[in-house]
This record gives structure tokens, C-alpha cells and sequence, in this order.
């Protein structure tokens, strides 16, 4: 998913190359690092490293300055002429023995999509956490697939997780709380006979709701080489379902916009769902995004040419489509056609506090709505709080948005409130598709100062009607933003582009350089002068996804012969290095979905290297890399969903605890033999029993 939840955040190793800065300024950009570097407590201990980091900063400076005042030639060797000429960029880079990945593994061969393992490389190890249906609320039954309730489901681990962060709740490493989005149910996976939403019993129509969602649940370990495992009945577990309440907090609240018959005032919405990535913040709170939200509900057959008309159209609700899980049948306000403003009241980023088994969750409207991937911060210089944002739907946008106020350590009450009022901003980029993938960029207002920035526009319409204002200022449609996520140990921001199977030639530019692509492309953004709040960035592709092979692929100019087939990324994470973790969702290129490692810097920089392959038909989500402890968490989604999928017809029996239909899970990855203990999973195949 962030911003990172639970990773224990690494400032990079002193490069020879930082040697110019004076020691003050290294001093700032540590402390800058430092402060904009997730958890409280994760702030404080690096706080403790910084002198000892700064030692050999301060040293290199020195050396530099010698070597400046007092330069030396190159020693020859023997017989040379003169020194070896360095190979240019494009000549690739020296064929060395194949290296290993800063977890020091080799990357696994692409697996053949419908295979139904979990595979690793050699020397690791993976095992599931926890599962679709185990109980995590006091007095939940252990899971029963013949006999499923909706009571049981209500205290029981959600369907198909997706987006995981790890909040450490100890100093010691042991105790932790995991939080999971519970984005969507397969119907004909989990129930007998399942024939569409009219065969569903009023008690199943439940159970999709309850499995909806978001789940949060302690864990602990015996020591950091050991596997993790959850705590049922623990004080801080806790479910949200699609009606557990939430408050509407930001511009929009008590709008008209957001009325109902059961909630005149608009201030209180009923449960969530689409929960797709997220973010944790570094107040130890836990972001997500309502991504579609639009097929939950049953529509109208058109839309009026008023802006509200518009609007419906725009966010897919016009439709004349029933209620995907029939929720109407049940919850008439999921009928827009009785109840037309609920739908008004999803499409946001909602912040949960996991720490807070009592709190009401919250729905942000400053930060917009729309068909939300996530949202994942950063602390500006300034000490604003920037949130980054994908818009997930063919053409559509990148967001950020600037808090109004600022982030006050310690003050955990005040930083809550950070994400209720700020300006929000969309995205354009120039360039054209000339083969060099990079460009400048500028961050268009779309609210400013508590105001519209859209001409004809009233505050509250840019912030309900999102994607009407940004077509209004000329964004630039993109190809499916998914996760945007900040890396805290450079700054840049990285989108992953997952594909746009519709684009056409004529409409390729520079950040979307293919048509028809299938594949999907990752965009880094570099802000201006680092001015997280500023309005003018540059931009580059860093991965142009696909076969090694296609010559429109591109790695950084890495050897293609050494790099992993990559497809339609998805979902994107940092570890305490600074090298970006990749997901995909959807893998085009006849292979499972998997997890891979894309250094970003030095000489290893685009040696794609993939560490984990999913089940048949599953998703890999996530991912969370706890890089201290080299621990990577991972959620596998929607095993064995294919067409013709049933109970009868089972595709996958992940996680092969002897279920014989297949369970969602949230999976870690870890080198194995490095502590006492049961192994599970070497390599290929399943966990050991």
C-alpha cells in the first residue's frame, strides 16, 4: 500500500556521491527524513542514529574537499595505455555472476498462470497469518464454510484483504496490530449453488456484508525471526462491515449533497466497502480508499443533464443495473433509484484508528471522491501533511492534497484532524511518446483555501462531483492510476499505471506511451526545489511493464536478459532502502500474479527480480515490507476466481490448511532457518503441515 504501515524505516547508507552538501545541510535532510518516517516511536529511534550516520557523511566531505584541493591521478596498471573506458548506459551492464537482491535471493522463473502453489525462492520460507473466516472477535465460532452465518461472519476475518499495514504496538518487536481491507466478495466461491444475486438467501445478502469491509487484529511472535501469528478475542481486534457507522467529517459534512431520508442532517454514513489500498499515517492511523462503489447499488436507467445528472453518469451510476449482492433487498438506501444521494456517500478516503477499538472511523471529503485506489502521506519541509491519490478507472487522474495545518509531533489528538481541511490538486503532464519517458508536470488547484478553484463549480460540487471538476481544468487521463505512494528515503512519489486496453494511437502521450497496453507502465514524480506542496514537479517512467523481450519495454537501461517479465502492476511499497516492492493484479503475460523487487538506485538500479508468485487466479496484494527483520507481508486475493469457478468446480485450495475451498489470506515471506521453530513452505508448493 504507504506513509508505509509498520515497515521500520532505514535512512539510506552514506553514498560516496553525497559528499557536496555541508554538514548543516545533511543535518537538515537527515532530520527531514527522519521526521517525514512513519510511526512516532520509528522517528524517535532513528533520531538516536542520526549522529552515527552523519559521522562518515561529514568524513566523505572532508575527503572530498582534500581530493579537490590536492587531485591525484588514476593509477595505472601495468600494460594499460590508459584507464578502461566505463560502458555507456545503453551497452548494458558487464556480465557478472547473477546478483542477489538486497534480501539476498535470486528471482524465481515466471510460474504458469493457474498453477496453484505459492512459490519462493530457495532459502525462504511463507506462511499464511490468517485466512478468510478464522474468529477474531470474542465469542466468534471457528470457521464453518457449510454453516456460515452472518453473526459469525460479523466477528470473523473479511473476505479477499487487500491493502496491509502493521502497526508495532511494542518496542520490542513481538506485539503488533495488522489492519486488512476487505475489498469485495466472490459469491460463487462462497456459497453452494450460488446461481446470481436472486439465489442468495436474505442471510447470505448479510454475509457478503459483513465480509465486506475492513478487518484489524493483534498479532505477536516470539522473537524476529519467527512467524507471526494473530490473537483472537485480543482488546484491540476489531471488524468494519458495510454498516458499521462513520462520521462525515471535512467541507462536505452536513451538505445537501450528502442527505438522506435516514440521515437529514448528512453528517453520519453507514459502512464502507471497495476497500482497495491505503496508507498508514505517522500518527498511527490507517487510511483507505473506496474504489467501486458504483455496482453495489441498484440504478437508475438514465441521468439528467444537471450537474447531479452528470455525475451519475460519470461515476457509473446510470446504468439501470440491480444491486451486485442484492444489499437492496435488504437495505433499501441501496437502491438509488428510493434513495438517490447514498451512493453520494462512498468514492472516499475514509481513516480508521486501529490503536482505538472504541473510535468512530471518519470519511474525508476534503480529499475528494472518486473511484480511490489509496492514499499515502508525507511530511512536507514546511510540515504540511501532502496525501497522494490514484483515481482507479481507464482516463483517469492523479491527485494530491495539502493539509491545511501542520503536523505537531506528539501531538497525536491534533494530527488526526490534519486530513479534514487542505486545498486538493490534479495532476498534468507534458511530453510527448518520443521514447525518452520523461517530462515536467504541474499540480492543477482544484479547492484552495476553503474555496472552489473550478470556475462554476461551488466547494462542495468539486469535492462530491471530483472527476467532473478535473475534466472541467484539462487533467491528464491517465492508464488506471492505482497506488501512489511517497518514498521516504528520496521523496520522489511512484504511481503505478496498471493498464488502458482502450487507449488508442492517437491518443498515446508521454507518461502513457503504448496503446492498447496491456501491460501497464510505473511514473515517478519528482517535486520541485523537494516542495511536497509545491505545484510544478518533473516526471520519468521508471518500468515500462511487459516481456524483456518487447523492445518497448524499459528497465533503466538494465540488462534485459537479467530481469523478471513483469504485468500490470498494481500496488507499490518501499523498503528501508528505498527499493520499490511491486504487486500485480491481472498478469497478461499467461503467468501468475506476483511480488517483485525494482532497485531504483546504484548499480543494481533496474534489475527486476521477482520474489513471490500467488496461487491460481489470485491477486497479489499488499505489500508491506518490514525491512529490519526482512520480513515481507503479502494478502493473496480472490484465489482460484476464474470463469466457471464454483464450489464444485474449485480452482485453488489456498492457503492448503485442509480446506477444500479456497480462503483469502494474508501471507508473510521470511528466510527460513534463522530461528527455532516449524517451517512452512520451502520454495515451491505448500506450507508443511
Amino acid at each position: 500500500m504507504s506513509p508505509h504501515a509498520g515497515p521500520r524505516t532505514q535512512l539510506p547508507s552514506p553514498s560516496p556521491t553525497a559528499t557536496a552538501a555541508a554538514p548543516d545541510d545533511l543535518h537538515v535532510e537527515v532530520r527531514r527524513r527522519v521526521l517525514a518516517a512513519g510511526p512516532e516511536h520509528e522517528r524517535e529511534r532513528l533520531l538516536r542514529r542520526r549522529r552515527r550516520l552523519l559521522a562518515p557523511l561529514r568524513a566523505a566531505r572532508r575527503r572530498a574537499e582534500r581530493h579537490r584541493r590536492h587531485p591525484r591521478r588514476p593509477r595505472r596498471r601495468r600494460g594499460r595505455s590508459r584507464p578502461p573506458r566505463a560502458p555507456a548506459r545503453d551497452e548494458g551492464r558487464p556480465h557478472l555472476p547473477r546478483p542477489t537482491s538486497p534480501f539476498g535471493f535470486e528471482g524465481i522463473d515466471p510460474v504458469p498462470a493457474g498453477t496453484d502453489e505459492v512459490v519462493v525462492p530457495k532459502g525462504f520460507q511463507w506462511a499464511p497469518i490468517i485466512a478468510w473466516g478464522d474468529p477474531i472477535l470474542a465469542g466468534a465460532p471457528a470457521f464453518d464454510f457449510d454453516r456460515q452465518t452472518s453473526a459469525a461472519q460479523a466477528g470473523q476475518f473479511g473476505y479477499n484483504c487487500d491493502y496491509v499495514g502493521v502497526i508495532p504496538t511494542q518496542r520490542n518487536g513481538k506485539e503488533a496490530v495488522l489492519v486488512a481491507n476487505n475489498e469485495y466478495t466472490n459469491n460463487e466461491l462462497m456459497f453452494a449453488g450460488y446461481a446470481g444475486a436472486s439465489s442468495l438467501t436474505d442471510d447470505q445478502v448479510r454475509i457478503t456484508m459483513m465480509a465486506h469491509g475492513m478487518s484489524v487484529v493483534e498479532m505477536r511472535r516470539r522473537d524476529k525471526h519467527s512467524r507471526w501469528t494473530y490473537r483472537k478475542a485480543a482488546p484491540l481486534n476489531r471488524r468494519i462491515t458495510a454498516v458499521t457507522p462513520f462520521d462525515i467529517v471535512g467541507p462536505v459534512r452536513g451538505s445537501e449533497l450528502v442527505r438522506t431520508s435516514a440521515d437529514p442532517r448528512g453528517v453520519r454514513a453507514l459502512g464502507t466497502f471497495g476497500n482497495c489500498a491505503g496508507g498508514t499515517t505517522p500518527w498511527d492511523t490507517v487510511l483507505s480508499g473506496e474504489e467501486n462503489f458504483n455496482g453495489y447499488f441498484t440504478q437508475p436507467a438514465s441521468a439528467g443533464s444537471d450537474r447531479a445528472g452528470q455525475a451519475l453518469t460519470r461515476y457509473g451510476l446510470a446504468s439501470g443495473s440491480t444491486a451486485q449482492h442484492a444489499w437492496d433487498r435488504v437495505e433499501p438506501r441501496f437502491d438509488l433509484t428510493r434513495e438517490p444521494q447514498e451512493a453520494n456517500r462512498f468514492g472516499w478516503i475514509i481513516e480508521v484508528d486501529p490503536l482505538d477499538p472504541t473510535s468512530t472511523p471518519k470519511k474525508l471529503t476534503a480529499l475528494g471522491r472518486m473511484k480511490h485506489e489509496g492514499a499515502n502521506v508525507i511530511i512536507s519541509d514546511s510540515g504540511h501533511v501532502v496525501a497522494y491519490m490514484g483515481d482507479d478507472e481507464r482516463y483517469d487522474y492523479m491527485y494530491k492534497f495539502v493539509s491545511a495545518k501542520r503536523y505537531r509531533k506528539g501531538d497525536r489528538r491534533h494530527n488526526a484532524t490534519l486530513l479534514h481541511e487542505g486545498d486538493l490538486y490534479v495532476a498534468t503532464f507534458d511530453g510527448e511518446a518520443d521514447g525518452t519517458h520523461d517530462g515536467q508536470g504541474r499540480w492543477v488547484p482544484l479547492t484552495q483555501g476553503g474555496r472552489s478553484a473550478v470556475p462554476g463549480f461551488t466547494h462542495e460540487e468539486v469535492l462530491v462531483y471530483t472527476r467532473l471538476a478535473a475534466d472541467a481544468v484539462g487533467a491528464t487521463k491517465m492508464d488506471r492510476p492505482e497506488d501512489v505512494e511517497p518514498n521516504l528515503v528520496t521523496g520522489k512519489i511512484y504511481a503505478a499505471l496498471t493498464n488502458n486496453s482502450r487507449r488508442t494511437a492517437a491518443e498515446v502521450d508521454g507518461p502513457n506511451p503504448r496503446p492498447s497496453n496491456k501491460h501497464g507502465q510505473v511514473l515517478e514524480i519528482t517535486e520541485r526545489r523537494g516542495d511536497h506542496t509545491g505545484t510544478r514537479f518533473a516526471w520519468r517512467l521508471v518500468l515500462v511493464c511487459g516481456d524483456p523481450q518487447d523492445p518497448q519495454t524499459y528497465f533503466l537501461g538494465y540488462d534485459k536478459s537479467e530481469v523478471s517479465p513483469i504485468s500490470c502492476p498494481d500496488n507499490l511499497a518501499f523498503d528501508g532502502d528505498g527499493n520499490l516492492w511491486i504487486s500485480t493484479d491481472g498478469n497478461a503475460l499467461g503467468h501468475c500474479d506476483g511480488m517483485y523487487l525494482y532497485p531504483l538506485e546504484g548499480r543494481e538500479a533496474g534489475h527486476l527480480q521477482q520474489l513471490l508468485s500467488v496461487p491460481a487466479y489470485s491477486e497479489c496484494c499488499g505489500p508491506l515490507i518490514q525491512w529490519d527483520d526482512r520480513v515481507v507481508f503479502a494478502a493473496v486475493q480472490h484465489p482460484g476466481e476464474d470463469t466457471g469457478a464454483s464450489t464444485t468446480n474449485v480452482l485453488s485450495t489456498f492457503p492448503y490448511q485442509g480446506n477444500t475451498q479456497p480462503r483469502p489470506a494474508v501471507i508473510m515471506v521470511w528466510p527460513k532457518n534463522r530461528g527455532k521453530g516449524p517451517q512452512h513452505g520451502e520454495g515451491h508448493g505448500h506450507p508443511k503441515r
